[in-house]
């Protein structure tokens, strides 16, 4: 595998030999949140021939793992802000153009939806104008790649495909209790308390983008 010339905008990388198969993960929050990455993610990227991760990443050493299983392009979430990483990434991958954003918008938007989102328990699911305000943002796009909702989406209604791998980490009423084990800062320590509580959510999953010459498939796969 290898990359087309240098004249590229900074983010945007031109893939110039074949490929089919490509991973996709978001929102790994590993170690912020999780110690390591589960092993059924090698198991199931085993064999892509490149890896998107589309934000919140939070440690240098999540990507050096993904690594090992083949090359990584990855966008900074709002967890990100030490790692240095853009904030968009444009490939162009047999012809099509894929780009990869987090998702994450103004405060004013996040904050409230966050809220509702917390006291019902789950049970609402905030950002639902996300893939519409992306497909404005990126018109041109072939597919678009986000992250930061935890939720898995294949959008398919209309072009461009948008696809949401869903999120390597999951609060639930474990990984609530594991974090507030951590002994958090009073404001994520009252947050937990509710939290905690959690009773609807998606199981963590990863993505399998399939890109050829007739066109682009995606898969959300379940850990």
């Amino acid at each position: 595998m290898s990359r087309a010339g240098s004249n590229h905008t900074p983010g945007t990388v031109d893939y110039a030999s074949r490929m089919t198969r490509i991973g996709v993960v978001a929102d790994s929050h590993c170690p912020e949140f999780v110690d390591r990455l589960p092993e059924r993610i090698f198991e199931i990227l085993n064999g892509v021939e490149l890896i998107l991760h589309a934000g919140d990443i939070t440690g240098a050493g999540t990507l050096k793992e993904l690594a090992r299983i083949a090359p990584v392009e990855a966008v900074a979430g709002d967890h990100d802000a030490a790692l240095g990483l853009p904030a968009v990434r444009e490939l162009t991958i047999e012809g099509r153009r894929i780009v990869v954003v987090h998702g994450n918008r103004s405060r004013f938007i996040e904050e409230p939806e966050t809220f509702i989102w917390t006291v019902t328990l789950g049970h609402y699911h905030p950002h639902s104008r996300l893939p519409t305000v992306l497909r404005r943002r990126f018109p041109q796009a072939d597919v678009i790649v986000y992250g930061h909702t935890h939720r898995p989406l294949i959008d398919a209604s209309r072009p461009p495909l948008v696809f949401n791998p869903g999120g390597v980490h999951q609060w639930t009423p474990t990984t609530t209790a594991a974090r507030l084990h951590r002994h958090p800062g009073w404001f994520e320590w009252s947050w937990l308390q509710v939290a905690r509580h959690i009773r609807s959510y998606p199981k963590p999953s990863v993505g399998i983008l399939d890109v050829t010459a007739a066109g682009v498939k995606a898969r959300v796969v379940y850990l």
